[in-house]
């Protein structure tokens, strides 16, 4: 099946995997009936982020590319564009697979060059997809990675992560690792309409509680928070409370922001299913990809003092470190993900540099 796997100009070879720009097909069946799998051998397994960029941390993994959850704002939409492929349905069902992720890791690894550095993982697609209960190839990387005493951090938005409890308390015994949840909003209606792929929010909270529990530290991020669907007050309260009582060790907010061909994906959408809230849209995003300053203040204050109130402080365990400047400063690793240039608005070389985290 060929596909236009190149990517960037600074691409080994010119393509990203190793197999002549050719994909094998698998088509879903059963559970994964109306799915494709597209097999591809990866290059490398192990991504460096760009210098240039301010995320704080080095190294990624994605073993997947599209994800099924089908979040109709995902920001790693724009990703499949890239392949050929659209960011639409596309994204969605057609999911890459590399399948060789587990003994790329292994090699490079061993790689004398390779210093110990903290990989995150979720920066792209959902490392614990629907694809994930078929592969497991996330699996496979945490427990690679805790066998070579590595530190790592995960952002899904899937319970699926629980049936790897044992595997990632484990690695918590010889490693830092950081687990976080994304839970943008407690309603279900909301969730139905924007999300309709991933588990349902509330048992994502108790996942957060189950691997509290068995002393995996895990944070929330609250995002995106959707402008005229979850971005009230009271509903952000809502969430908070719960994963506070849940034992999330860190909570931040963050609002809904719409890069490239994702804003007119997600206005497009927005124009069928909720034609009222398209006004409101239009006058948020009307200077570019992003929410204006207080609106995005707004959010991230209401987040963070609902957190205090309920007593969580705590640093959030999804965050990579690096130096920033001359001191030894980190920023948060998830808001950095969601929201490249953390404050202010990013550059459109950053932008391009987060969609080639691959």
């Amino acid at each position: 099946m060929p596909l236009r796997w190149a990517l960037a100009e600074n691409e080994t070879g010119g393509t990203l995997f190793a197999d002549e720009r050719l994909a094998e097909r698998h088509v879903g069946k059963g559970a994964y009936a109306g799915m494709e799998f597209l097999h591809v051998n990866a290059r490398t397994i192990i991504n460096a982020v760009p210098t240039e960029s301010r995320m704080p941390f080095r190294h990624t993994i994605n073993p997947y590319r599209g994800c099924s959850h089908a979040c109709v704002y995902c920001f790693a939409r724009p990703t499949h564009d890239y392949l050929g492929l659209g960011i639409g349905t596309d994204f969605e069902r057609k999911i890459v697979v590399k399948v060789n992720a587990v003994e790329r890791l292994r090699a490079e690894l061993r790689a004398p060059a390779w210093d110990g550095d903290h990989i995150a993982m979720g920066t792209n697609t959902d490392p614990y997809q629907h694809a994930e209960g078929k592969y497991h190839l996330t699996r496979g990387i945490v427990e690679t990675l805790s066998g070579a005493r590595n530190p790592f951090s995960i952002l899904t938005k899937s319970t699926l992560i629980l049936r790897d409890a044992a595997v990632l308390a484990a690695a918590c015994e010889r490693t830092d690792v950081g687990v976080s949840f994304s839970i943008g909003t407690l309603d279900r209606s909301v969730w139905k309409l924007t999300e309709p792929g991933t588990p349902p929010p509330d048992r994502r909270v108790e996942a957060v509680r189950r691997l509290t529990a068995m002393g995996i530290p895990c944070g929330v991020l609250v995002a995106p928070v959707l402008p005229g669907l979850s971005d009230s007050e009271a509903q952000l309260t809502e969430v908070v409370e719960a994963c506070a009582e849940a034992g999330a060790r860190s909570i931040s907010g963050a609002a809904l922001h719409l890069r490239g061909p994702l804003r007119k994906h997600y206005l497009d959408w927005l124009e069928g299913e909720r034609p009222d809230l398209v006004r409101l849209h239009r006058e948020r995003f009307g200077r570019g990809a992003y929410q204006d300053d207080e609106e995005r203040q707004r959010i991230e204050g209401i987040v963070k003092l609902a957190a205090r109130r309920c007593g969580v402080t705590g640093r959030n365990p999804y965050r990579g470190r690096r130096s920033v400047g001359t001191g030894d400063q980190t920023e948060p690793l998830v808001q950095a993900a969601v929201q490249p240039g953390g404050r202010g608005r990013a550059t459109a070389a950053e932008a391009g540099h987060q969609l080639r985290l691959l």
